[in-house]
């Protein structure tokens, strides 16, 4: 490969500038500094003339080139004669003119002040609280429709998604309410092993799991698998427009894809929260009983009394607001998707982060109103 190089000749009012070599993108590419100086101080300079006889290989490095060496002696007012150019990079240059670049095309970067930035947050934030209201209204006004029958609600699908997110969530949740189940028998262990009250591991892990562990836990692994996968569906929807096509038909999207998952969720995850208190139960007495000096009969005995019916019936209204939580979220973000790949991402990402907070605030909210009540 030769080395591609550059050289200049003037000729009275007229820069000759040669082009010589291969002009590849493995090239050194010799500098043009001295150039464009020349180009931006000789005052005297009318035209600027190339020649690339000598060039031997080249791509899109020379037309790179060539580019920058046109641009500086335009910007300052010289004549550019292309026409000893090739066909083949006259035509070429003609496409890269053809749309100049927009002078705002590039971004500023500015240093915004704190007060900015929390007026900026506080204004997404209506912004999102607003779509949020607006979503549920719709929500609310397609619900009484379909009660009334003016809705079109395929029981089909009710029962498709309960096996999703119901039957099919089973080995998820059994592993991590064992492991819960386990990590609370081993925490309460520690500090009970203190005083020899190994036996009240069972209160530990039996209210624990009942009241908190086991509805909370089962509502972050539906949040992570079923809300992004419902955001996920909904924003492929509307990116191949058919969201757009059943609004076309009549059909309201909110009756016809929404509620149906947001049932099935209602309906399933107090199922599942009962299912993970089992699993935990049966994890906290695995540990109990075989690394503990308590008997299988003395754990289950002490679980018996330690668990009453207002613990099962707090835990599952806990996982009924749970699955509403996670089923709006992943249905609103699938609904305010975009209409690209990178968008159905985001809406998954944002379903799952939405859900866990709600999740996170309305336990804390009524963990709080039980306690007042002394429930």
């Amino acid at each position: 490969m030769q080395s591609c190089e550059i050289s200049s000749k003037r000729q009275q009012q007229v820069l000759d500038i040669a082009f010589s070599g291969d002009w590849v993108m493995d090239a050194q590419l010799p500098p043009l500094d001295a150039l464009l100086t020349q180009l931006e101080t000789d005052k005297t300079l009318q035209t600027v003339r190339f020649s690339i006889q000598a060039v031997g290989r080249w791509d899109s490095m020379l037309v790179t080139e060539l580019i920058k060496l046109i641009d500086c002696a335009s910007g300052n007012g010289l004549q550019v004669d292309k026409t000893t150019l090739p066909t083949a990079i006259q035509g070429l240059l003609t496409l890269v003119y053809a749309v100049p670049e927009r002078t705002d095309a590039h971004r500023n970067q500015q240093h915004n002040s704190w007060s900015q930035a929390l007026f900026v947050a506080s204004g997404k934030a209506i912004a999102h609280g607003k779509e949020m209201l607006i979503f549920v209204g719709e929500m609310a006004v397609s619900t009484v429709a379909t009660l009334r029958g003016q809705a079109h609600f395929r029981r089909q699908d009710l029962w498709l998604y309960i096996q999703e997110c119901g039957p099919s969530a089973l080995p998820i949740v059994t592993l991590i309410s064992l492991l819960v189940g386990l990590i609370l028998a081993f925490v309460g262990a520690v500090q009970l092993s203190l005083f020899g009250a190994q036996i009240y591991i069972a209160n530990l892990v039996s209210l624990g799991m009942t009241r908190e562990m086991g509805g909370l836990m089962t509502a972050i692994i539906m949040s992570g698998r079923t809300g992004a996968a419902y955001a996920a569906q909904i924003g492929t929807m509307h990116v191949n427009s058919e969201i757009d096509a059943l609004k076309t038909m009549n059909l309201d999207p909110m009756a016809f894809l929404v509620l149906p998952r947001m049932l099935a969720l209602i309906i399933i995850m107090p199922l599942l929260c009962l299912y993970a208190d089992l699993m935990g139960i049966i994890g906290g007495g695995f540990v109990t009983v075989n690394f503990f000096d308590v008997s299988l009969t003395e754990y289950l005995d002490r679980t018996a009394s330690a668990v009453k019916m207002k613990d099962f019936t707090i835990g599952f209204v806990k996982c009924s607001v749970f699955g509403i939580l996670i089923a709006l979220s992943g249905c609103m973000r699938g609904m305010q998707c975009g209409r690209s790949a990178s968008a159905v991402g985001d809406a998954g990402t944002s379903a799952v982060v939405t859900a866990i907070v709600f999740i996170v605030v309305a336990d804390s909210v009524m963990t709080i109103i039980c306690n007042r009540l002394g429930i």
